[in-house]
């Protein structure tokens, strides 16, 4: 029987701890954690998202600010809003929430942010530290699904890992933390030749493409682990329900694997559990306190 690699468990078991360490540390620094959203204009799940971070940061006693701005908002007036909350002492994480209307310089924006506020780990000098496997914030996602792998104990060094899709948000941090932890990592995207029998080879696939049930059992290879990043709400054909699923055909491929990711409950809860991790990190860090999170932390 394959094993399910539980996200909405071990982001309520993180949570627990995180809260307890806010608990511990907040008669010294006088104040809770703090952090700041920014979004610009109505995207619907963009909505969902900052509400659930919102909820997250209350269950563990994290304070945030969320800034929602109108689309007609000037780049110049984000920028400022940003510098201002560089500035604030209150703020230990700040990140834009993603994705922001095309007529905005999103890299702009995001190399404004103090790196140590960074707690998306998207500025580009976290992405250097992240290059040269120094300590610096990650990237959410990416250090979602090592600790997911870590808690059931299963096994990077050494191992051949196949990541499909190279974006900034996961494929390409994903795979520089799996090879600064010793894995063989081969990364592919959509114009890569033989996708299929490039992942048979894995012995952990992540599956971060982008596309519905990209991904069924001819893909994979018997008892490898695979990871869903991927999430879709589909319509019935009548376009009277609606459903989520990943990139991953999951009914096909679980009988296959030793493990596999559920969609939703896998890595959705881990990436944010660790923008709270990312946040109380740079709480700590800003008071001297001493960390206790650097073992989630890739």
């Amino acid at each position: 029987m394959s094993l399910k690699l539980d996200g909405k468990q071990l982001s309520l078991e993180i949570e627990e701890k995180l809260k307890k360490d806010i608990e511990s540390y907040i008669n010294t620094s006088k104040r809770p954690p703090g952090l700041a959203v920014i979004r610009i204009g109505e995207d619907p799940a963009s909505g969902v998202y900052v509400k659930n971070k919102e909820k997250a940061c209350s269950r563990v006693g994290i304070k945030s600010f969320i800034f929602h701005l109108k689309e007609t908002v000037k780049q110049k007036e984000v920028e400022q809003l940003i510098h201002k909350l560089n500035l604030d002492n209150d703020i230990d994480g700040m990140l834009l929430q993603l994705p922001i209307p095309k007529n905005f310089d999103e890299q702009k924006l995001i190399s404004q942010i103090n790196p140590d506020k960074d707690v998306d780990g998207l500025n580009e000098l976290n992405i250097g530290k992240l290059v040269k496997n120094e300590p610096a914030m990650r990237s959410c996602t990416p250090a979602g699904i090592i600790n997911l792998l870590r808690s059931q104990n299963i096994k990077i060094e050494g191992k051949k890992i196949v990541v499909i899709g190279r974006s900034l948000l996961v494929g390409k941090p994903l795979s520089l933390m799996l090879l600064n932890l010793n894995g063989t990592v081969t990364m592919t995207h959509s114009k890569t030749i033989n996708l299929n029998k490039i992942c048979k080879e894995a012995d952990i696939l992540i599956a971060a493409a982008g596309k519905p049930n990209l991904i069924d059992s001819s893909f994979v290879k018997k008892g490898a682990v695979i990871i869903d990043v991927g999430i879709h709400r589909l319509t019935s054909s009548d376009k009277s329900k609606t459903r989520l699923c990943g990139d991953v055909l999951l009914e096909d491929v679980i009988p296959k694997v030793f493990a596999y990711t559920p969609v939703p409950g896998g890595v959705g809860p881990m990436t944010v559990t660790m923008l709270l991790v990312n946040t109380i990190f740079s709480w700590q860090k800003q008071f001297g306190l001493s960390s206790t999170l650097k073992d989630l932390l890739p």
